[in-house]
């Protein structure tokens, strides 16, 4: 870590009380250190004595965040430098006598505390009235292996994990190109939760960039108890019961990578595996990295499909309901779709009671061990299908529409998208079976209102390209087209040859 990287740790928080200039007494600097970390007392914190260049010098470390290994060869280097080698502050012992590359100097003990809580191990050498730092920090992480939510069937199965650092360099590997920025930020006066905006320069909207850093560096919060969920709730304060998502979430590195190059910008915070990717439209949601690993044909089928599974998911429930409610008019070659069984319950109590209970058994699967889960499974198949008909509790047609329902919220990448589309699929259930037509006509306007007024963070709408219109944008948010390959400049001096 270069030193401008680590004296930006404790950018845009306030201090509660006046700075703690370091003293050139060894002694002194370390009755402070003790009396904020109390070493003793944390069985943790590392507190290692030792002399550098006949000096009297300490190194504090917290165990599990610090690389042994590279921390000792380090200590061997310095046990070697003589008393008339040593420089006179600690910048120069660090230019000349500092054998690792991610180092750096701070002053003030308010600095040090919060590099120290981040994992870096601080050296206080007597005569100095500097921290020296080491950032040879090995945070205990899990694998990169392929999340499960956001599976695909051909491409990377790398995905995001809950170290910061591990997340960048997984997008770096992918975008070489020095216009990429990773700027570090710091939110949470408790926390102090470490959070990156990634963004293309010259390829980010700069309006919506400025915005963003404005309010993370006005954030006034405890901590980030939930990561990215705390941290959007704090981004956007807009209508609470307007369900649809204002983010978009990804776990994959192609995707955050893909939307990196598109012009958008990612926030990673540390200690959560997900990528919040804005501005993002109702068409980036919807959108999967499946549609880029096919060709255009094979994409724009995925995507199509996709889209249609949402909407008829939405309005299946509601029109059949509405049908039932008007036989009538129901035309000849449908009739076969009515329910011909005697009703016991009301159907519009019978798909409620459904959607809780499918909700219900999604909380139970999570919760299973893994060596229950198929039996259980199966239980509950027999129990909720062929028992729960005979009962009389509900009729089979019931049970057939919201059982495609449940499968096509699957469809969705985004938990928040099918929560959304589940709210709002109730809501036309309820109207419809209270006001019939006019309820259906009322909440089918007011979910294309909720869809409308929903804004991204900036202030962009959130159907767009469709509103405002932009038909070239439009048409790759549809359709899967081709990817164009080489460069602007090249296809320039081509067509320039004669």
């Amino acid at each position: 870590m270069r030193e401008r990287n680590v004296r930006g740790v404790c950018a845009g928080e306030e201090r509660d009380d006046m700075a703690k200039k370091l003293s050139a007494s060894i002694t002194e600097n370390q009755a402070v250190f003790k009396g904020m970390f109390a070493p003793d007392q944390n069985y943790d914190i590392i507190e290692r004595r030792l002399e550098i260049g006949g000096r009297p010098s300490v190194i504090y470390m917290i165990d599990g965040f610090t690389d042994a290994g590279v921390l000792q060869r380090t200590i061997q280097f310095m046990y070697s430098v003589k008393p008339e080698a040593m420089p006179k502050d600690g910048k120069r012992f660090m230019e000349q006598l500092l054998p690792y590359g991610e180092v750096g100097t701070l002053t003030d003990m308010d600095e040090v505390a919060t590099a120290f809580l981040a994992g870096i191990t601080c050296l206080f050498i007597d005569g100095y009235a500097q921290c020296l730092i080491m950032d040879c920090r090995e945070y205990p992480s899990r694998g990169v292996q392929e999340p499960e939510k956001d599976k695909v069937m051909r491409g990377s199965r790398d995905g995001f994990v809950e170290t910061l650092i591990f997340n960048t360099a997984l997008i770096r590997r992918r975008i070489r190109d020095p216009r990429l920025r990773v700027e570090l930020q710091n939110v949470g006066r408790r926390s102090r939760t470490d959070v990156a905006i990634c963004y293309m320069e010259g390829e980010a909207d700069t309006k919506i960039l400025a915005h963003l850093k404005e309010r993370l560096a006005d954030l006034r919060v405890d901590s980030l108890t939930m990561n990215q969920e705390s941290l959007a709730e704090c981004l956007y304060k807009g209508k609470w019961f307007n369900p649809f998502p204002k983010f978009k979430f990804s776990e994959r590195p192609d995707t955050a990578a893909a939307c990196l190059l598109q012009g958008s910008i990612i926030v990673l915070v540390d200690n959560s595996p997900a990528a919040m990717i804005l501005p993002s439209s109702v068409f980036d949601v919807i959108e999967e990295a499946d549609d880029y690993y096919f060709p255009p044909v094979t994409g724009t089928y995925l995507r199509l499909t996709r889209f249609a599974t949402s909407f008829v998911a939405l309005f299946l429930t509601p029109v059949y309901l509405l049908m039932m409610q008007n036989p009538g008019h129901v035309p000849e070659w449908l009739s076969f779709s009515l329910v011909a069984d005697e009703v016991n319950v009301p159907l519009v109590l019978q798909f409620i009671i459904l959607e809780f209970a499918i909700d219900g058994l999604r909380l139970a699967s999570i919760n299973t061990p893994t060596m229950l889960s198929t039996p259980l499974s199966v239980i509950a198949a027999i129990v909720l299908g062929d028992y729960a008909v005979q009962s009389g509790w509900f009729n089979s047609e019931v049970m057939l529409y919201m059982a495609f329902v449940a499968l096509a919220n699957y469809s969705q990448a985004s938990f928040e998208m099918s929560y959304a589309l589940k709210f709002m699929r109730v809501l036309l259930m309820v109207l419809t079976a209270v006001f019939d037509e006019w309820g259906f006509l009322a909440g089918t306007v007011f979910v294309i209102g909720a869809i409308a007024s929903n804004r991204t963070i900036g202030g962009r709408s959130y159907l767009y390209p469709l509103i405002p219109f932009n038909g070239e944008e439009l048409k790759k948010r549809l359709f899967r087209v081709r990817i164009s390959h080489g460069y602007e400049g090249e296809k320039e001096g081509k067509q320039a040859r004669p």
